[in-house]
């Protein structure tokens, strides 16, 4: 493995430019979890883990962060994507989240900059059945100055006024009987799964120990009772961790978390609140925005954002109590969806215009009853008697900071102190990252840009070494085979779901296609990880076989 210089944060752009990629060997990263002692263990590799494995290693600790499955295999791929401050928690009073939201939103924007991009939001004002009516209009701007003020700001444009006219520009299939005008504001958008990944892959970069598909079965404690590592399983073997202290950041995953000692009472009311996104081709909706569009019958708004070639529609928000490791969207909730849809726009979409979706729980912080929609997004760390450290809550947008108060907490129990650095740290591919530039240049650079960042250069160097590696990988997206090769070699990817779900999101943009592209991504993981024909015949079948689930499941077939 390629050894890199640490880098401070906040210095020359230059500082966090290489001339060789970060190269992460699988084998090598299990070695370093058996045999060195490190100062923390976080298990979880989803947005709050990865940012907390990077948080810890800036300070200068030893860490390792472990991941039962793939990163951001649970709710951070299956979020929103966006990265905001939350008009809805202004609603419930909550303004300290949105001022504080939105200011990590800039540093994401910043930090993370060929990730994250900006988001208009349109609010349709409508004469009546809609978001807002003439009533509502004037009340709603002013809940917008209020959002501008708290931070929105910080975007650079402050919420806009729009004609009818302005709002059909944005969306043309939106209904114009009783349309009046509307409004627009901004936020942010992310591919939450390659922010998740990328932040994992930065904490490598700087001295972290990361490791994919290896589950913490146990947590070990000392004589004295406090705890110090985990027994992890991984591939059939067992690798005993050592460390000063453990983070637990498994989000929902909590509820069913099996490796406590019988004594040990759960001090955290974990409340898994259901969440579905359906994707749609574009051209059945043509919006440039996220729109959001009134579902007749419920107070819950819906909204309906382009991604590429496809519209995502979304979201539900439910208590969900069944297997957190086989969340899918359900006819039900579709239909649901669909509906909605149908009401606000001039389009008949149908169950099987659906090209692919996405289902995950937010991990609520709560006791039963009352609505999930009206629980606040706040988050909860624990310290246990032990020294076993929890954390739970919160929302993508702040994960940077949950981070910051996860390790401060945890130097407490290693009775150290080191001041935070990510407030300013770039992710790799940021840094020296010019987006306009990338942009005009169209094409494949584009393309790269946006997913890699500076990093792009690495991609194309395969691409020139393998010119044929630019064919596509999955038929009508723009992902090429090269981009499975560098997932493989860089990004730790290890199974064909990695890549196809999310190294690429080719299962929520074309689920079938995706499924046609599976035996081509085993050949190339076969060849780059040397497994063997048995092992990728079994990845291709698993895939496939899981895809049709999904898809029998939002039929309604099951």
């Amino acid at each position: 493995m390629m050894v890199l210089p640490s880098l401070r944060p906040g210095k020359d752009r230059a500082e966090m430019t290489t001339t060789e990629p970060l190269r992460l060997n699988r084998q090598e990263q299990l070695t370093r979890l058996a045999d060195e002692q490190f100062d923390m263990l976080i298990v979880g590799g989803g947005v709050t883990g990865a940012y907390a494995a990077l948080d810890a290693s800036l300070r200068g600790y030893r860490v390792a962060l472990v991941e039962k499955d793939d990163f951001a295999f649970g709710t951070s791929s299956k979020s929103s994507k966006m990265v905001h401050g939350g008009l809805r928690y202004i609603e419930q009073g909550n303004l300290g989240l949105v001022r504080h939201s939105l200011l990590e939103r800039q540093r994401l924007r910043r930090n993370a900059r060929h990730l994250v991009q900006r988001l208009p939001f349109l609010f349709p004002v409508m004469e009546r059945e809609g978001v807002f009516d003439k009533r509502l209009a004037k009340a709603f701007e002013g809940l917008l100055w209020t959002y501008d003020i708290a931070g929105g700001w910080r975007e650079g444009i402050l919420h806009q006024k729009l004609t009818k006219a302005e709002v059909l520009s944005h969306c043309p299939t939106f209904r114009e009987e009783h349309l009046t005008g509307g409004f627009m504001y901004f936020d942010a958008r992310v591919d939450d799964a390659r922010l998740t990944l990328n932040i994992a892959r930065t904490a490598a970069f700087h001295g972290a120990a990361v490791v994919n598909h290896a589950k913490a079965i146990e947590i070990t404690r000392n004589a004295h009772g406090k705890v110090d590592g985990a027994i992890i399983q991984t591939g059939g073997q067992e690798i005993r961790a050592r460390a000063g202290v453990v983070v637990m950041a498994t989000g929902v995953w909590l509820r069913d978390w099996d490796g406590r000692k019988k004594n040990d009472e759960k001090t955290l009311n974990v409340r898994p609140a259901k969440g579905v996104h359906v994707a749609i081709p574009w051209l059945k909706i043509r919006n440039d925005c996220t729109v959001t569009i009134p579902v007749p019958g419920r107070n819950r708004r819906a909204t309906i954002t382009r991604w590429g070639n496809v519209s995502y529609l979304g979201t539900t928000d439910e208590d969900y109590e069944g297997n957190l490791d086989d969340v899918c969207c359900t006819r039900e909730e579709l239909d649901f969806l669909l509906d909605g849809a149908r009401s606000a726009l001039k389009t008949d979409l149908q169950a099987e215009d659906v090209v692919g979706s996405i289902a995950g729980c937010r991990p609520l912080v709560a006791p039963p009853g009352g609505k999930t929609l009206e629980i606040k997004r706040n988050h909860e760390i624990r310290t246990a008697p032990d020294g076993l450290l929890t954390i739970v809550g919160g929302k993508l947008t702040t994960s940077r900071h949950m981070a910051e108060q996860t390790i401060d907490a945890a130097q407490k129990v290693l009775g150290k102190r080191s001041g935070c650095k990510t407030k300013s740290a770039f992710l790799l591919g940021a840094a020296g990252y010019d987006a306009q530039a990338i942009t005009a240049s169209g094409g494949i650079s584009a393309h790269l840009g946006e997913r890699y960042g500076t990093e792009a250069r690495f991609v194309s160097d395969i691409l020139q070494a393998e010119p044929g590696l630019l064919k596509p990988i999955v038929e009508g997206l723009p992902y090429s085979e090269a981009e499975v090769v560098y997932a493989a070699r860089h990004e730790l990817a290890c199974t064909v779901d990695d890549v196809l779900s999310r190294r690429i999101r080719a299962r929520l943009m074309a689920r079938d296609a995706s499924g046609r592209a599976a035996a081509r991504v085993g050949e190339i993981l076969q060849a780059e990880l040397g497994l063997s024909t048995s092992e990728t015949a079994q990845q291709v079948a698993s895939y496939r076989a899981a895809i049709e689930h999904e898809k029998s499941i939002l039929m309604g077939v099951k």
